[in-house]
């Protein structure tokens, strides 16, 4: 397998900053573009996007979902022959399929890549799932430059609704523990708060999601109750309770339906 050369990297912000590092410290030439940003020492620093893609065999776009269209239609014009164009920006599963269908219109293989895990610390062992037409190819590319990426054998956008979807589980553990922290410190409790979720997650295994799931559903009127409970608690700490109400609106809806069959 030929090494690589040459990569382009568009956006060098938290991610592609860290990125572009990890690349140029491995030997790659890194080609680097930002409107906004000055590249780094080591990097080389392009006019624009298709400036930054001449040359290279793999196109990371790491700037955002909103700036993603404009620069794969701004880069294309410099995108070489077999070379790859790869989107690792957080988005809707129709915009990765929309982008997809862009590059292919161009000859251009497309792979719709999800950052599983904070970038920070990881830059290029951050883990990566990859769908698409260049989803191995992408592999074949990064991986021996130190990438640590899974492929799956599916079009563009699949990578990107597991990421999300994981992003739903995730981020909204992560709003409930923020929202139970807050109002933990209000009642002078936040020690005993921090202490019981560690405890919690330390706990779980592979039955866990299992367990949520047929217990909301079992036992949703009485939960939806203390729901309403623990809003009201919440209220009168001064805490909004964003997602305890949320919680009993959910519960509230689940009460008597029959828990779906775990696979």
């Amino acid at each position: 397998m030929t090494p690589l050369r040459c990569v382009a990297v568009l956006g060098l912000g938290e991610a592609g900053g860290a990125i572009s590092h990890d690349l140029a410290s491995a030997g790659v030439r890194v080609r680097a573009y930002d409107p906004l940003v000055r590249p780094a020492d080591g990097l080389i620093a392009c006019a624009d996007e298709a400036d930054a893609a001449r040359g290279a065999e793999l196109v990371l776009s790491v700037n955002s979902a909103k700036a993603a269209e404009d620069a794969l239609r701004a880069g294309l014009p410099g995108m070489g022959e077999n070379a790859v164009w790869a989107d690792l920006n957080t988005a809707a599963p129709a915009l990765k399929r929309r982008l997809g269908e862009l590059a292919a219109e161009a000859g251009v293989a497309f792979a719709d890549v999800s950052l599983m895990a904070p970038v920070p610390g990881k830059g290029l062992s951050t883990p990566m799932l990859v769908s698409g037409t260049a989803a191995r190819a992408y592999a074949d590319l990064l991986g021996p430059a130190g990438a640590h990426v899974t492929t799956l054998d599916a079009p563009a956008g699949e990578a990107a609704t597991r990421k999300l979807l994981r992003s739903v589980f995730f981020k909204g553990m992560a709003a409930a523990a923020i929202e139970a922290l807050h109002a933990a410190r209000q009642a002078g409790l936040e020690d005993w708060m921090r202490a019981h979720i560690a405890e919690e997650l330390a706990g779980a295994d592979a039955t866990f999601a299992g367990r949520l799931e047929t217990g909301s559903y079992r036992h949703a009127a009485r939960r939806a109750e203390e729901m309403r409970a623990a809003a009201e608690l919440l209220t009168e700490l001064d805490v909004p309770p964003r997602i305890s109400t949320a919680s009993r609106d959910w519960l509230v809806q689940l009460d008597g339906t029959p828990a779906p069959e775990q696979a």
